[in-house]
C-alpha cells in the first residue's frame, strides 16, 4: 500500500518548491557556502586532533603500574620455566634468551618505590640465574 501526501489546493506542491529554491542548509556534495564559521571549525579541528594525540601519549599511574606488574609476572613465569627445565635435566637456550630480554626491561623504573623494590629483587634473581647458566654453559679455558 502506498501512502501519498494529501494535496489540498496545491499547497503541498508550493511548499516543496520553496524548499528547493531556498535550500541553504544540509548539502551532500558540499556546494553550500562554507563562510567564516566553517573556516574557524576547520582550524579548531586541527588543534583538537593534536590535543587527542597528546592525550593518547599520556599514561595514567594505574596503567603504568599494570604494565610494570606484568613485566614482573612475566619474569617470575620465566624463572619457573627455567626451574622446571633444570629439574627435567634440560636447559633451553630460548628460555635464557628470553630471561636476558626480560632483565633489560626490568631495569626501567616505574616511579613507585615499593614496586621498584620488588622488580629489583626479581631482576637480581634473573641476573643470578643467567650468570650461573652462562658460566656453566661456557667452555672451560
Amino acid at each position: 500500500m502506498r501512502i501519498l501526501p494529501a494535496v489540498q489546493n496545491g499547497v503541498t506542491a508550493a511548499r516543496g518548491a520553496r524548499r528547493a529554491a531556498g535550500a541553504t542548509g544540509f548539502s551532500l556534495n558540499g556546494t553550500a557556502s562554507a563562510g567564516p564559521a566553517a573556516a574557524a571549525g576547520a582550524a579548531l579541528g586541527i588543534h583538537s586532533v593534536d590535543a587527542l594525540l597528546a592525550l593518547q601519549g599520556l599514561e595514567d599511574a594505574g596503567e603504568r603500574r599494570r604494565r610494570f606488574s606484568r613485566r614482573g609476572s612475566s619474569a617470575l613465569d620465566l624463572l619457573d620455566t627455567l626451574k622446571v627445565e633444570i629439574l627435567e635435566g634440560r636447559l633451553g637456550l630460548e628460555t635464557l634468551r628470553r630471561l636476558e630480554v626480560t632483565l633489560k626491561s626490568l631495569s626501567e623504573r616505574s616511579g613507585e618505590p615499593g614496586l621498584d623494590d620488588v622488580l629489583d629483587a626479581i631482576g637480581l634473581r634473573v641476573a643470578v640465574e643467567l650468570a650461573k647458566r652462562t658460566a656453566a654453559a661456557a667452555p672451560a679455558a
